[in-house]
C-alpha cells in the first residue's frame, strides 16, 4: 500500500532561532512577567492576510472584519467609527485563546537564569531522561498466569512476547528519522517545565495508521476556544493541527489532513483548561531580584572595580574645559583601563586662599560579589517553586549526606514519579494503537547501588513476589525458560516442617530400638549395669 508522506511542522527558521530580550521585569513597586511583542498571534490586519496555509476564506473573513472597522482594501473607505476591535489579531482570525503570560517571555527566561535553567534540567533529566521499557500490561500477565502448568505453551507464549516487544521497540524507534524517543520526549518535557505546556505532534499515514511522532515547540502554538485542535504561526506560515484521534475538519487552512497534537499542561487556576502554568511563576520576583544584582556586579567590574568619588576643591575654581575633562576622566576614562595617571592644572594659591583637592571614595567598602545573601535566598526561591534539592543543580555547604539521600527521595517520590505517570499515561494513547501486550514505562532514578538492588530482587524473587522472568524483563533483558514459576514463600517453612518431621520420627525410631534391646529375647528383664546373671 502506498503510504503518504507524514507531516511534521518544525518551527526552524532564522527568525525563532534568535531569542527574544530578557523581559522588563521591574516596574514600579511591582515584579512581573510582561507580554512581548514577539508574539506571533498578535499580528494584525494585513499581516494576518500575508500567513501562508491560510484558507481563502478564513482571508476574505479577515478582509470583512477589516472592511467593517474602517480598513478597506483602497485605505480610503470604510467605517470611521473608533472600536476597540479595529484591529483583529490572530487571536481574534484564527478563534484561538491567549495564554495567562507570554510564553516567549517564559523561553527566554529558562536561558538566563541560572538556577531555574539548572532546576528545570535536573527534573527533565530524571523524569524523561533515563530511558523507557515496554512491560506487560495487566491483560498479558493474567493470559500468562493462565498457562501456568503448562510449560511447553508457556514457553512459546514467552518466546512470541519477546518478539512482539522487539517489535515495538522498532517501530517506536522508527517513529522519527532525526531525533530518538528519549530525545523527544526530554524535549517535550523541557517545554512544559519552562512554559507549562508540552506538545506531542503525530503524523498518520494514508491508511490511518501512526507514522510520525515528535516534539513542536510549545511558544509557537495556541488552543482554539471550542477545543476543537491547535494553530501554529511560524514565520510567515501558519498551521492547523487536530486533537489526537479526531477528525476535525481544518477551520483556517487548506490542509485536509493535518497532523495532531497530544497536549501536556500542569494545571493552574490561572491557565483554565486551556493552558498550563510553569512552576517559575511562582518565584519571578527571585528571577528579577538576581538579573538586577547580576547586573549591578557586571556595571561594578566594568569599571575595573572603581567606586563612585566626591571631588572637592577649595579655595579655586576649575574653567569649564578642565571640569568636563576631570569628570570624563573618572565617568569614563577609568573604564577598561588599569593603573591610568591623571594630571590636573591648579591656578596657584594667591596667599589667602589655598587651593586643595580632594577625591573622596563614597563606596570605599568591598563591592565585589554585591548581594551574595541575597541572590543566595533568590536561588532558594527558585529552587523552592521546582521543589528540586540544591544537591541536584549543585555542592552544598553544611548539607550532610543523609540529608541529602532523604532530599533525593522525597524528590523522587513527590516529584519524578508523579510527572512520569503523566508523561506515561499520555504517551501511551500512541502504544495502544499499536498494540495492548506492552504498555510504555520510564525508569526511576534509582536509590539504591547495583549491589543493594541484586539484594532486594533476590528477596523478593525467594518470596514469590516477582518471578525470575519480571526482574529479567524490567532490565530489558529476555526471559528464560522456568523463570516464570513463582516461588512459595511458604515453602521454605515446609521444608523445614518436614525435616523437624523427619528428625522426629527417628527420635521415636531409637527410642523404640532403645526400649525393645532393654528386654532380652526371653522377655527377662537385663540386669543393671555391672550385675552379672544368676542362674537358679
Amino acid at each position: 500500500m502506498q503510504e503518504a508522506k507524514v507531516r511534521s511542522v518544525r518551527a526552524v527558521t532564522e527568525e525563532e532561532d534568535k531569542l527574544p530580550e530578557i523581559p522588563e521585569v521591574y516596574t514600579a513597586n511591582k515584579v512581573e512577567i510582561q507580554e512581548f511583542e514577539t508574539d506571533a498571534f498578535l499580528r494584525k490586519g494585513d499581516d494576518l492576510k500575508a500567513l501562508r496555509g491560510v484558507h481563502p476564506n478564513t482571508k476574505r473573513r479577515i478582509t470583512n472584519e477589516l472592511k467593517k472597522f474602517g480598513h478597506s482594501a483602497d485605505g480610503e473607505t470604510g467605517s470611521k467609527q473608533l472600536n476597540d476591535n479595529s484591529e483583529i489579531t490572530g487571536y481574534d482570525a484564527f478563534g484561538v485563546i491567549q495564554p495567562p503570560h507570554d510564553l516567549a517571555a517564559l523561553a527566554a527566561i529558562y536561558e538566563v537564569s541560572g538556577p531555574h535553567y539548572s532546576a528545570v534540567n535536573a527534573k527533565v533529566s530524571n523524569i524523561a531522561g533515563l530511558g523507557y521499557n515496554l512491560v506487560e500490561t495487566r491483560k498479558t500477565k493474567r493470559a500468562i498466569e493462565a498457562l501456568e502448568g503448562n510449560e511447553k505453551s508457556l514457553a512459546k507464549a514467552r518466546k512470541n512476547l519477546t518478539a512482539h516487544k522487539d517489535e515495538i521497540e522498532e517501530w517506536l524507534e522508527s517513529l522519527n528519522d532525526e531525533d530518538s524517543i528519549n530525545e523527544i520526549l526530554e524535549n517535550i518535557w523541557r517545554d512544559y517545565e519552562v512554559t507549562g505546556n508540552g506538545y506531542i505532534e503525530i503524523g498518520r499515514k494514508r491508511d490511518g495508521e501512526i507514522g510520525y511522532v515528535g516534539h513542536i515547540p510549545s511558544h509557537t502554538i495556541r488552543v482554539r476556544r471550542e477545543h476543537d485542535g491547535f494553530v501554529q504561526i511560524s514565520a510567515n506560515k501558519t498551521q492547523y493541527f487536530r486533537n489526537f484521534g479526531e477528525t476535525t475538519s481544518n477551520p483556517i487552512g487548506n490542509d485536509n489532513n493535518p497532523n495532531e497534537l497530544i497536549h501536556i499542561k500542569r494545571y493552574s487556576p490561572a491557565g483554565g483548561n486551556y493552558y498550563g502554568v510553569p512552576d517559575i511563576i511562582a518565584a519571578q520576583h527571585a528571577v528579577a531580584g538576581n538579573n538586577f544584582s547580576a547586573q549591578f556586579n557586571l556595571d561594578y567590574f566594568e569599571n575595573k572595580a572603581v567606586p563612585r568619588h566626591v571631588i572637592t576643591l577649595k579655595g579655586a575654581n576649575l574653567g569649564v574645559a578642565a571640569q568636563a575633562e576631570l569628570l570624563a576622566f573618572f565617568e569614563t576614562g577609568l573604564k577598561g583601563q588599569n593603573h591610568r595617571s591623571l594630571f590636573i592644572p591648579l591656578p596657584a594659591d594667591d596667599g589667602i586662599n589655598k587651593v586643595e583637592f580632594n577625591i573622596e571614595a563614597v563606596e570605599a567598602g568591598t563591592q565585589d560579589a554585591s548581594f551574595t545573601k541575597y541572590r543566595d535566598g533568590n536561588r532558594d526561591e527558585i529552587l523552592m517553586a521546582h521543589r528540586v534539592p540544591i544537591t541536584k543543580v549543585s555542592t552544598a555547604s553544611g548539607v550532610s549526606l543523609a540529608n541529602a539521600k532523604d532530599a533525593d527521595k522525597t524528590f523522587k517520590e513527590q516529584v519524578c514519579q508523579p510527572q512520569q505517570s503523566i508523561l506515561e499515561k499520555k504517551f501511551n494513547r500512541i502504544v495502544k494503537e499499536y498494540t495492548d501486550a506492552f504498555e510504555f514505562k520510564l525508569n526511576e532514578m534509582t536509590l539504591t547501588d547495583a549491589n543493594t538492588q541484586s539484594q532486594i530482587d533476590e528477596r523478593r524473587v525467594k518470596n514469590g513476589i516477582d518471578t525470575a522472568n519480571e526482574i529479567r524483563t524490567r532490565d530489558g533483558k529476555p526471559s528464560i525458560e522456568g523463570g516464570d514459576e513463582r516461588v512459595d514463600p511458604n515453602a521454605a517453612n515446609k521444608l523445614k516442617e518436614q525435616a523437624n518431621e523427619i528428625s522426629a520420627e527417628g527420635n521415636r525410631a531409637r527410642d523404640a530400638e532403645r526400649s525393645a534391646k532393654a528386654t532380652d529375647s526371653a522377655g527377662a528383664a537385663r540386669n543393671p549395669k555391672g550385675e552379672g546373671r544368676t542362674t537358679p
